[in-house]
């Protein structure tokens, strides 16, 4: 990673395999007005934008993207990635379907069979349940909306209120699932979705309480983050916990000056004395 932060920027260093930011199309650049923070959690993500990137999201395909998202449940983007383009391959819109016509996405995932689909998106592991997920969404999907052109609309034009709940109302649509369409395609500002790496990072910073789970850690930073750096506060995030913040050993173990926001950090479930590393919840307790 540069440590140009504008130069990094520019080169728009973001994944192209982060599968739960998608590709480049679903993302622009953006520069945010320089200002003192309002909380720490806008700090931090102002630090990591700047360490990062700054952009603003929108514009993918909703139900590819949820369907995306629901691949990356429980596992990494290593294994999930693989695991989305052996999809794409068999049941992509580009392939032709069972009675030589093209056929969508959508479509092909209703009708496919549950053993074949599983098996394409092994890789991905929970196969069997993300199998029975990918079916039944795409049903549905159709059923209620009738088509997946029907469905991007809702998801792009509807208010947040409305579309949360309706997502979250698809049996194996979790809280980042529905954050993660609510982002990266209908490019709704003030959401915060939150994975892994986020819950783990902003109980070990200080900024949400150590035992909250992941609802209460989004209700935190959608409260404190400025809605219109909630999108990429999220993916920066989980770009720094991929680098500096890991679960069992935090780059400032190694010393703090190795984290860049171990300033404004209140290592929660970390000792750098002793270098033990417990989940924030399982942290002692402060004591006068």
């Amino acid at each position: 990673m540069s440590d140009d932060p504008e130069s990094a920027r520019t080169a728009d260093p973001e994944p192209a395999e982060n599968i739960s930011g998608g590709d480049s199309d679903g993302s622009s650049l953006a520069e945010f007005a320089a200002g003192d923070p309002a909380t720490r959690a806008e700090a931090v993500v102002d630090r990591l934008g700047d360490r990062y990137w700054q952009k603003t999201y929108g514009g993918r395909d909703a139900f590819e993207c949820l369907v995306r998202t629901v691949l990356s449940q429980n596992t990494s983007d290593v294994a999930s990635q693989p695991a989305h383009d052996a999809l794409m391959e068999r049941y992509g819109s580009d392939n032709e379907s069972a009675d030589g016509e093209g056929g969508d996405l959508a479509t092909a995932l209703a009708d496919a069979n549950h053993d074949e689909l599983a098996e394409t998106i092994r890789p991905a592991g929970l196969y069997n349940r993300k199998a029975d997920v990918l079916t039944s969404v795409a049903a549905r999907v159709l059923d209620e909306y009738g088509s997946v052109a029907e469905f991007d609309a809702f998801v792009r034009e509807r208010d947040l209120a409305e579309v949360r709940p309706a997502l979250l109302d698809f049996g194996g649509v979790g809280p980042k699932t529905a954050d993660c369409v609510l982002l990266f395609a209908g490019g709704q500002v003030g959401v915060f979705p939150v994975d892994t790496h986020v819950h783990r990072i902003y109980r070990r910073l200080g900024v949400a309480p150590p035992d909250a789970d992941h609802e209460e850690v989004r209700a935190v930073l959608e409260r404190e983050v400025p809605a219109e750096k909630c999108g990429f506060g999220h993916t920066a995030s989980i770009q720094f916990g991929r680098e500096f913040c890991s679960a069992r050993k935090p780059a400032c173990l190694d010393g703090l000056d190795e984290c860049p926001v171990s300033d404004i950090c209140d290592r929660v479930g970390v000792d750098t004395g002793t270098g033990a590393v417990v989940d924030p919840a399982e942290a002692p307790a402060e004591t006068e």
